[in-house]
């Protein structure tokens, strides 16, 4: 499976040695499972300290004269105002308003942006935004993403950096000498935590991973990425989001910025909004494991939807799923859940399912 990945890790001999297969995600080999329980791996997040090797993530520098404006045309935010030293989620929209991808900008200032994303359609709709303008445009490998999330992680990372984390804000971000290795911090994750992003130079991310295995932060793989996200109500491109749907039918009806110029899609999301024909909802499930993702969902014997991203969490004891189903189907609701030699029921609750106050990312 290595042999066809076309990107590399400078982790890679890290997580082989954790037990990792390196699975494909993104072009990159990725650790899905470690030999370690990812049970183990959830609770490490939620009540110290773990950390995920996110470089899968794709990282492209926006430099120019023009980089505000073309992130502006690519993205549903108002990227003037995204000040230097701070960032914005946001989605990548298709001409026909479809979410094409999602992704992080950053402002470095200096006419420097970086956008993070992922398995989306991203690179060639920026490419196609900065046509004809004055903005140069770099996707880097080097650059790594390691995610150290959990309530310990400002404690931790503070003690070894030349910068008081304690003073950057949700979604702001610094250059930082992190055990005396120069990096970029950001305050930002994706694991329903507080946490921070350190974007490094692969020739030092390893020694990085190593200091923080040796004050006792614990690997991570995407398996427990894939619990804690859930239970977060944090969605996965291509599995609960694809061109097919609007932000609207997302809940990230928050990324389209009101009264921002022209950007790819605009008339069409604009359009959109009010016709949803799915909505994004967390599920409750009564069954005692993980299902396996795609069953059919029903009401009264009528389909009303699908489920696209399973998780068992052990921590609520709950069967959970984020799924798309019919507008108009409450909070509350009970619907039938089929598949896989699965009959069984599932309830419609608020989403998040943990902490959804959002106290905790944004302590």
């Amino acid at each position: 499976m290595t042999e066809e990945l076309s990107r590399t890790s400078a982790l890679a001999s890290r997580h082989t040695a954790l037990g990792s297969g390196l699975e494909d995600w993104n072009g990159m080999g990725t650790a899905w499972t470690y030999n370690t329980d990812p049970n183990d791996e959830h609770d490490a997040v939620r009540e110290t300290v773990g950390m995920f090797d996110m470089s899968p993530l794709k990282k492209v520098f926006v430099r120019g004269p023009d980089a505000a404006a073309t992130l502006d045309h690519l993205t549903t935010r108002d990227v003037s105002k995204i000040a230097p030293g701070s960032a914005a989620y946001t989605c990548v929209l298709t001409e026909k308003g479809g979410v094409a991808d999602d992704a992080i900008v950053s402002n470095n200032g200096d006419d420097e942006w970086m956008i993070v994303h992922g398995s989306g359609d991203t690179m060639a709709l920026l490419k196609a935004s900065a046509a004809g303008r004055n903005v140069q445009i770099t996707f880097t490998d080097e650059l790594h993403d390691l995610s150290v999330q959990g309530p310990k992680s400002c404690e931790i990372l503070n003690a070894h950096c030349d910068i008081d984390l304690t003073e950057l804000a949700y979604f702001e971000h610094a250059a930082a000498k992190l055990f005396g290795h120069p990096c970029r911090l950001s305050r930002t994750g994706y694991s329903g935590e507080r946490g921070y992003e350190v974007f490094a130079d692969a020739s030092v991310i390893g020694d990085i991973w190593d200091q923080l295995v040796a004050e006792g932060v614990m690997p991570c793989s995407f398996t427990a990425l894939d619990k804690v996200r859930i239970e977060a109500g944090l969605l996965f491109y291509g599995y609960d989001m694809t061109e097919e749907n609007t932000p609207w039918e997302l809940g990230l009806g928050f990324t389209v910025s009101k009264n921002k110029g022209d950007f790819r899609g605009k008339a069409a999301v604009q359009a959109a909004k009010g016709n949803e024909t799915v909505n994004n909802v967390s599920l409750d499930i009564n069954h005692p494991d993980m299902v396996i993702g795609g069953e059919a969902l029903s009401l009264d014997g009528a389909d009303v939807g699908i489920i696209n991203s399973p998780c068992f969490s052990h921590r609520m004891n709950k069967s959970l799923a984020l799924a798309h189903i019919k507008p108009g189907i409450a909070v509350g609701a009970v619907l039938r859940v089929s598949g896989d030699g699965i009959e069984t029921t599932a309830t419609v609750v608020q989403s998040p399912v943990y902490d959804p106050e959002k106290s905790r990312t944004h302590a």
